[in-house]
């Protein structure tokens, strides 16, 4: 009997599987410099120009600019058209001239005492003489306010044709060299502020040579003084860099002011 001898068959192993291995690559974000701060937007208004780019809002010097600007032209004009002999309107004149050189004079105090002598720090040789035009135009202004005040105070008092006649002449005169110098400070001395001084600076300076000093009585005749015929989306954008205090102000005083304004520059609305 033959007997057969079977050898088993090995199972394979199984292969393994190969592993798989997931690197992860960190993620870079792109570094990106520091914002900077926005620059205010320069409002322009009717007469100004220019209105430099810059970190400082000059708003509240455009807005005097404005004022001086529309106030002699109106005086010019009033005193060629006021009679001599019209009393009343004289002697409302001569008050309302009073308001505009008491801002004026602050205004350029404030210029003289406090700005020009620190731009002069911080400026080059062109720059210098940019600012020493400024304090040479303030010089050749005063001697022809301080004639068109007296020229005013004689009129309130009394009828005089010729002083009438020469006050025209002043005025006009004043007009002329006022407008001069805005423009001058407009395209050249307000391009130094804004390459120069920073925003807090600029703020800091108002408050102390421009808003100092003033009593809340002169801040409250100013205020609609400031807003006379400035157009409706200037003046919105002007409380809105000032505050509703102003605002206010303006509301409560408008009326008051406008209708010593008719008794100033009656003559106007018949010429």
């Amino acid at each position: 009997m033959t007997t057969t001898s079977t050898t088993p068959t090995p199972t394979p192993m199984p292969m393994p599987m190969p592993t798989t291995v997931t690197t992860t690559v960190p993620t870079r974000t792109p570094s990106r410099a520091p914002a900077l701060p926005a620059w205010p937007e320069q409002l322009r208004f009717p007469g100004q120009t220019a209105a430099h780019p810059g970190p400082v809002d000059m708003t509240m010097m455009y807005v005097m600019h404005h004022a001086f600007r529309r106030d002699l032209a109106a005086f010019a004009a009033a005193a060629a058209a006021t009679p001599a002999q019209a009393r009343t309107t004289w002697r409302a004149l001569a008050a309302r001239w009073e308001l505009f050189a008491a801002a004026l004079h602050h205004h350029h105090t404030g210029e003289d005492t406090g700005l020009w002598p620190l731009l002069l720090e911080r400026t080059d040789e062109v720059g210098r003489a940019t600012l020493q035009a400024m304090e040479d135009e303030h010089a050749e202004i005063d001697p022809i306010l301080s004639a068109c005040s007296a020229g005013f105070a004689r009129l309130a008092s009394q009828a005089d044709d010729d002083a009438r006649a020469g006050l025209a002449i002043r005025l006009t005169a004043a007009k002329s060299s006022l407008g001069r110098h805005l423009e001058h400070e407009e395209t050249e001395a307000i391009a130094i502020i804004q390459q120069v001084m920073t925003a807090q600076e600029w703020h800091d300076l108002e408050e102390t040579h421009f808003r100092s000093g003033l009593r809340t009585a002169e801040v409250l005749a100013l205020v609609p003084w400031a807003m006379h015929r400035v157009p409706a989306p200037l003046r919105r954008s002007v409380f809105a860099t000032t505050g509703r205090p102003h605002h206010l102000m303006w509301l409560v005083t408008r009326r008051s002011f406008e209708q010593r304004e008719r008794a100033a520059f009656a003559y106007l609305d018949q010429a």
